[in-house]
């Protein structure tokens, strides 16, 4: 019973966010596309809010309706994904004003989206994805087997996820000022 608790948690879950990105733009970049690229620290926000509100969940129903005491690393966890939202959207609002910002352009596909900065692909991006869904996925098989507690993370770990979050919002600062050089350059170069 406790393990058809998790997978319909999780999928109800799934499905609402889904469902609050495909009308509510959710999961996207502020951007004037008609195609709004998905966000990475947006997605980042939402996976981690999937997993614990699924894990926390079933654990109230495996422990007969019982609340879980909350481990401290999965508050600074979501510290973590919330800080790192807010960073991006602060430095989204700063770059408004810029002619050119590449979250402007149509987005591509989810995976590219979120691993996109101004010059394509990225590595911090692509580290920050990777770290995140090896902790999420770790986390939904340590619920589902043991169905007794959010699992914590030691310090370690949190600290491997902050300073990764902290690579991706740093070098979001500069995202859209090279696009604007790049931008810069190529019309200079063209009127040669």
């Amino acid at each position: 019973m406790n393990q058809l608790i998790f997978f319909l948690t999780l999928i109800v879950l799934l499905l609402l966010i889904i469902y609050l990105d495909r009308k509510y733009k959710l999961l996207r970049d502020i951007s004037i596309s008609d195609k709004k690229p998905f966000s990475y620290s947006r997605v980042q926000l939402a996976w981690w809010t999937w997993i614990i509100v699924t894990a926390f969940i079933t654990i109230i129903f495996a422990n007969g309706g019982n609340i879980p005491v909350l481990d401290s690393s999965t508050l600074i966890l979501m510290g973590i994904s919330a800080g790192t939202t807010s960073v991006a959207s602060i430095i989204d609002v700063s770059d408004a004003a810029d002619k050119t910002r590449h979250q402007d352009e149509r987005g591509k596909h989810f995976l590219y989206d979120i691993i996109d900065d101004s010059n394509g692909a990225s590595i911090h991006r692509l580290q920050a994805v990777l770290f995140n869904i090896i902790f999420g996925v770790w986390m939904l098989i340590t619920v589902y087997n043991k169905m007794e507690c959010i699992p914590p993370i030691n310090t370690n770990c949190l600290i491997l996820l902050g300073i990764s979050a902290g690579t991706y919002s740093v070098v979001k600062t500069s995202e859209n000022k090279q696009t604007n050089s790049t931008a810069g350059t190529n019309t200079a170069d063209s009127s040669k």
